[in-house]
């Protein structure tokens, strides 16, 4: 029977179970997935804990990003077919075995990609998409200031702004993290903990600062981060890890700057003309090699608590895969 993590009560990722299940039956216009891996998000671990925006009701799977084959096509689904593989999108639910959904949830997978890698791509290089395209508007030749550059979010930005002609000026905990930031484009490495990075935001821009910001951290990442911008700097709101920053609006006057809060799936669910647009080019960027996921870690479905520790925990570089087989 098909085996899938369930949440019967808010807390840490240990309180999850690991289930059977029947097959559920199709219903018209569905699709059934052997899901090969399911990609591991921040939202996940703040999902199950009751601290993210979206609460479904108990019990409830979390994952919001798998990848898989096509098993099983109802007669009235249109545009899939048996044997296809594909990315799957959900709100929650990915971490599963097998699953039953409809062909808009479903996403070819590109040809560069294995099934980790297709598992781990959507929600991450979207959310930077959205970010540095849509939102935050990054032009060649701009100082783009990632931090958190060794986690899924920010490796991801790293890459995409280095491809729109950004000077990418990246920010991790380690040397590890950072080599692999650089190796992904980033022009300009800062490790925290060696020298204040508004320190060498100004020294690497010759007093300069940042054009963007890009920030999955929060707290005195995002307080410091006002203090090494440019005139008309954007700064996004991507995640708060490190806790709820504060904006010093007087900081923000004279720098003329903005703050940009960056939800890449509500503003889909809002204008799903940015959807399709964001879709189409990093399929496109994905198949031209590009742009990929750095999955540091596939673990079994069974280990999921120990996956999702590794977010929780900082010990992932980029990505975090689940895998079923």
């Amino acid at each position: 029977m098909p085996k899938i993590v369930v949440c019967r009560e808010l807390g840490p990722p240990e309180r999850l179970h690991l289930e059977e299940i029947p097959s559920a039956a199709l219903k018209p216009g569905e699709v059934r997935i052997a899901i090969r891996a399911a990609g591991i998000n921040f939202p996940d671990v703040l999902m199950v804990a009751g601290e993210y925006q979206l609460k479904p009701p108990l019990p409830f799977t979390p994952g919001v990003e798998a990848a898989g084959d096509v098993v099983e096509v109802d007669a009235a689904a249109q545009g899939v077919a048996v044997d296809d593989k594909v990315i799957v999108k959900m709100r929650h639910g990915a971490y599963c075995s097998e699953a039953v959904v409809t062909p808009a949830q479903l996403t070819p997978m590109p040809s560069t990609f294995d099934y980790a890698e297709a598992a781990t791509f959507l929600a991450g290089h979207g959310t930077a998409y959205h970010a540095l395209i849509d939102r935050g508007q990054v032009k060649p030749g701009e100082v783009l200031l990632v931090h958190g550059a060794g986690g899924g979010v920010g490796l991801a930005a790293v890459e995409m702004g280095k491809m729109l002609g950004a000077v990418v000026i990246a920010t991790a905990s380690s040397d590890e993290k950072l080599a692999i930031a650089k190796s992904r484009g980033a022009d300009h490495l800062v490790r925290y903990d060696r020298e204040p990075f508004r320190d060498a935001v100004k020294r690497i821009t010759d007093g300069r600062g940042a054009d963007v910001v890009f920030d999955p951290v929060g707290g005195e990442v995002f307080e410091n981060s006002m203090r090494c911008i440019n005139w008309g700097a954007r700064l996004l709101v991507v995640g708060f890890t490190g806790g709820i920053g504060l904006a010093k609006t007087n900081l923000l006057l004279i720098k003329g700057a903005s703050v940009l809060g960056v939800r890449a799936g509500e503003a889909v669910r809002r204008d799903p003309a940015l959807g399709r647009k964001r879709l189409k080019e990093l399929l496109a960027w994905a198949e031209a090699g590009k742009l990929r996921p750095n999955v540091s870690h596939r673990l079994p479905l069974e280990e999921y608590a120990k996956a999702m520790r590794l977010l929780l925990e900082r010990k992932a570089i980029g990505r975090v895969a689940l895998m079923m087989d």
